[in-house]
């Protein structure tokens, strides 16, 4: 089919009229994303001055706390085997103790967490012990950073153990307790 030399193709006031109104409402689309966008730039600002504000009061509570922190911590060291009765009571910290483990939190004198200046960043937990048999140190630390890609950096205290005790956990022998089996890790 061959189309007519002479004719044109006819192109109605009502498709020309469709096709302003389309790139109107391709305008208007774009002004109202940016609009958007400008919205959520201004309520991301907020957010993080909130956030700003919030860790300040945090920060000025945790050093309100540390004296009554610091009062517990003494009547605590008054009671026998407390940490170790805390650990065992615990829902989920009870299935992972040894017996070996155990033996070794019966010298745990007291657990100190301790939040980076920015709690956002990371906090360490150090575990101090009286002196004992199964290791030299008096304090054990743990690190937690909280890295900008989402990660985790944790760090630890390399344990010294007494000759004899170099195995796991302090063991100076084949280990029977309940600990769960090694999961694979989770990114979360």
């Amino acid at each position: 089919m061959v189309a007519d030399k002479g004719k044109k193709v006819k192109v109605s006031a009502a498709d020309k009229a469709e096709e302003e109104n389309s790139e109107q409402l391709d305008g208007d689309l774009v002004l109202s994303i940016e609009k958007l966008q400008e919205i959520q730039d201004e309520l991301e600002k907020i957010n993080e001055e909130a956030s700003d504000k919030v860790l300040e009061v945090e920060q000025k509570y945790n050093e309100i706390r540390k004296p009554v922190y610091d009062k517990r911590s003494e009547i605590i060291k008054s009671i026998p085997d407390f940490w170790l009765t805390a650990f065992l009571s615990h829902p989920a910290l009870g299935e992972l103790l040894t017996e070996e483990d155990q033996k070794i939190f019966k010298h745990l004198s007291s657990l100190e967490v301790e939040d980076f200046k920015d709690v956002k960043s990371g906090y360490s937990i150090t575990f101090n012990f009286r002196p004992n048999p199964f290791f030299e140190d008096t304090k054990l630390t743990k690190t937690f950073t909280f890295l900008d890609e989402g990660t985790t950096k944790i760090t630890a205290t390399s344990i010294k153990w007494k000759e004899g005790m170099s195995l796991p956990n302090g063991a100076a022998h084949e280990k029977k307790g309940n600990k769960r089996p090694f999961a694979e890790e989770r990114a979360y």
